[in-house]
């Protein structure tokens, strides 16, 4: 059912005149398609016109209501139901509630606020289970193999074939690979592909979180455990329990915490910090890392019981340097997808700038590359990207400027004092090629010393 669409709903009741109410009450309102049965038999075999609420009565001469509802939910467990009822047994409403009734209203002098109040309630519900279930099957698309790892060369099809495999099981996968490769976008791909998609996927970089906070974020902890715990604090393997948790950069964990991990992992239970309890967990692990963990382990940086329990299924992710054409697909790629969420025109890229963008060994992958095309649209004239507009050198001591966390106010800073080193300052040539005037240029570079950027 379309949210355009009017919301249909059966009202199945006996009793004329309670019927004749329920018209009176739901008809009032023109978004509702209202369909009438006076017995269990005639509303179930008339399920297949899919309705969205049922108005049901628990006292039917055919059935009970609890058989209808069971039909119902058989049918589709989807649908709504609103259990209508002369009866005020608490008995009967819990039951009915157990068995998956939305409400149970009584026939009461409130009944007619109630029965409205309840299909507002019942509407918002199913809107929100419909937008959740279009952004799970959204999620689903966009990590399919192809289209969130774009590529034809044959190092990304080794990797295809062995994402495949992490999906039929629930072996560890140990990502290995450059910084920007798309470790990450690999581990979403197994988690969407896999039994556990409608699961939670969470997500952890170690090397983000300091030491002495890294136990809490993984375990957590309870209220009072260590200074600063005001309250009791949930970890990321409780947070992603029956779904899949993402441990990037695990070789910088510290050699205390990795004895933890390993007993985690062992054992399958988890105890927060300053507590007692043991919380049994069913978690899919997969680790990510730019190191090479068996060097680590022969330097005593890492546990080798820990490597080996984590290394399960390996899977390289290949530099882009290696990757030869797929560098003009992903450029077309992010070009496409820069344009249409900007909502620019098409952007043509030139020979020569393909070719330049080719014989780049891009030492921050693939996040750079799509840095470098970005900020080529941007720069780009008559929506077409010369060899000029090619500019590596914001991204050459950093993985992917539009990577990192700034203000567009900070991001046009640094676009601008690109130019004047590229122009050797000269202001009047930096504001010809950027389009804007001198005086911004030069608002721009005092509120940035003030800052002291």
């Amino acid at each position: 059912m379309k949210d355009n669409h009017p919301c249909r709903i059966f009202v199945i009741e006996d009793d004329p005149t309670y019927t004749k109410f329920l018209k009176y009450v739901l008809e009032l309102n023109p978004d509702l398609e209202v369909h009438y049965f006076e017995t269990g038999k005639s509303a179930i075999e008339s399920l297949h016109l899919h309705p969205d609420i049922i108005n049901l009565d628990y006292a039917l001469p055919d059935m009970l209501g609890e058989e209808v509802l069971k039909a119902v939910h058989d049918f589709d467990p989807e649908i709504t139901v609103i259990v209508i009822s002369a009866q005020e047994k608490i008995g009967t409403a819990v039951t009915l509630l157990k068995l998956g009734a939305f409400d149970y209203i009584v026939k009461d002098n409130d009944a007619k606020d109630r029965i409205l109040n309840s299909i507002v309630n019942a509407r918002k519900k199913n809107k929100l289970v419909r937008e959740i279930g279009r952004l799970k099957t959204e999620i689903a698309v966009r990590y399919e193999f192809d289209k969130s790892i774009i590529g034809n060369s044959l190092a990304i099809k080794k990797v295809y074939d062995l994402l495949e495999k992490a999906c039929t099981s629930n072996i560890t996968v140990s990502l290995y690979g450059e910084t920007g490769t798309g470790k990450e976008l690999a581990a979403k791909a197994i988690h969407y592909n896999s039994k556990r998609k409608d699961k939670p996927f969470l997500a952890i970089n170690v090397a983000a979180i300091p030491k002495d906070l890294i136990e809490g974020e993984l375990f957590g902890y309870e209220k009072g455990a260590f200074t600063g715990a005001i309250s009791r604090r949930i970890g990321k393997f409780e947070e992603a329990d029956q779904g899949t948790l993402f441990i990037d950069e695990v070789g910088e964990m510290d050699l205390a915490i990795q004895a933890k991990l390993l007993r985690v992992l062992q054992e399958k239970e988890v105890t927060r910090l300053g507590s007692n309890e043991v919380i049994k967990l069913d978690v899919r692990i997969i680790v990510a890392t730019n190191r090479n963990l068996s060097e680590a382990v022969k330097l005593g940086q890492f546990r080798e019981d820990l490597y080996y329990r984590l290394l399960g299924l390996p899977i390289q992710m290949p530099a882009l340097r290696e990757r030869g054409q797929d560098v003009m697909l992903l450029a077309k790629y992010f070009l496409d997808q820069f344009i249409r969420d900007n909502q620019m025109l098409p952007v043509h890229i030139t020979g020569e700038a393909q070719q330049k963008l080719m014989s780049y060994h891009y030492p921050g992958n693939v996040r750079e590359l799509r840095s470098v095309i970005e900020l080529a649209a941007v720069l780009c004239e008559k929506h077409e990207i010369l060899e000029k507009d090619v500019n590596f050198t914001v991204t050459t001591n950093s993985a992917s400027l539009f990577s990192q966390e700034m203000t567009l106010e900070d991001y046009t800073y640094r676009i601008i004092r690109n130019f004047l080193n590229k122009y050797d300052n000269n202001v009047m040539e930096v504001a010809n090629k950027l389009g804007i005037g001198k005086s911004s240029i030069y608002r721009y570079l005092k509120e940035m010393e003030l800052k002291g950027i």
